[in-house]
């Protein structure tokens, strides 16, 4: 079965900063794939590759097994790739409705529309609170009123709200609970779980721990720009994540043994068996 999006042997380099060495990775329809990684492990550079901001200098990017070139991020969102920035990238200024629409406003129709370039604000109005509606996120009492005047949890569902409006193929979110409060975020993740239901496949960036094991189908481990690991929370426990991600599960590193016995594994080669299926394939 073809993957939905696929990434074969994508290279990006800054001078003599390798920031993605290699990069390979698959994502298929209805899950939620998390990237996992240090700073400098190439989580943010694989993000804007995938979402037009930044050109691979080496291999290619599939939608539906089919090679495509983004050279900005215009291009990405004509291929229905959507992006949740952790700045959000909302104008607090603007009410709800032109927020989801910022950038793709509907013109109104006949002459007001075409000459006098007039928005359809009642579709606009009609098309987000259905769009919130469905995502769970009808708490906001007035789809017309000021962005600013929402929480912050509700300010990242506006911002997922849009994704899911127009990402017809794919959703990525850039540590979307990073600035958020416990309540906010389990709100966050709980939007994350309607998006992959909904059947769209959601790319997940986080430093959250058990925000990634509470939604993630698959985890992909970066460290300095490559992908070391592939686990799922069903094989592996947070501690051999941790340690695969910096290192430690290597046979002979340092704190191998620990990981191992806090892991509660019977079987020391378990945590270090994701990397072991990287280096042999």
């Amino acid at each position: 079965m073809t993957a939905l999006l696929e990434v074969r042997s994508v290279s990006k380099f800054f001078g003599n900063v390798i920031a993605l060495n290699d990069i390979s990775c698959t994502v298929d329809g209805g899950s939620v794939t998390c990237v996992l990684g240090d700073n400098g492990a190439g989580k943010s550079t694989l993000i804007k590759c995938l979402s037009g901001a930044v050109i691979p200098d080496d291999g290619e990017i599939r939608l539906d097994g089919e090679p495509v070139q983004m050279r900005s991020p215009l291009d990405a969102r004509a291929l229905g790739i959507e992006t949740v920035y952790q700045t959000l990238a909302v104008s607090p200024s603007l009410d709800i409705a032109d927020n989801l629409f910022l950038g793709r406003e509907p013109r109104a129709p006949g002459i007001m529309g075409k000459v006098f370039r007039k928005l359809d604000r009642g579709k606009m109005r009609e098309e987000a609170r259905k769009q919130m509606t469905e995502l769970g996120i009808m708490t906001i009492q007035d789809i017309s009123q000021q962005v600013e005047s929402l929480s912050g949890g509700q300010r990242q569902g506006v911002a997922v709200a849009r994704a899911a409006a127009f990402g017809s193929r794919v959703i990525i979110m850039d540590e979307p609970t990073a600035a958020l409060g416990v309540k906010e975020s389990a709100h966050v993740l709980e939007l994350i779980l309607r998006v992959r239901e909904s059947g769209l496949p959601v790319i997940l960036i986080s430093h959250n721990m058990p925000h990634v094991f509470e939604v993630a189908d698959r985890i992909h481990i970066h460290r300095l720009g490559r992908r070391v690991a592939v686990v799922t929370p069903k094989t592996h426990t947070m501690s051999e994540v941790v340690a695969i991600m910096t290192g430690a599960t290597e046979p002979g590193a340092a704190g191998y043994e620990q990981v191992i016995k806090d892991a509660g594994r019977e079987d020391p080669g378990h945590a270090a068996e994701a990397l072991k299926t990287v280096k042999e394939g």
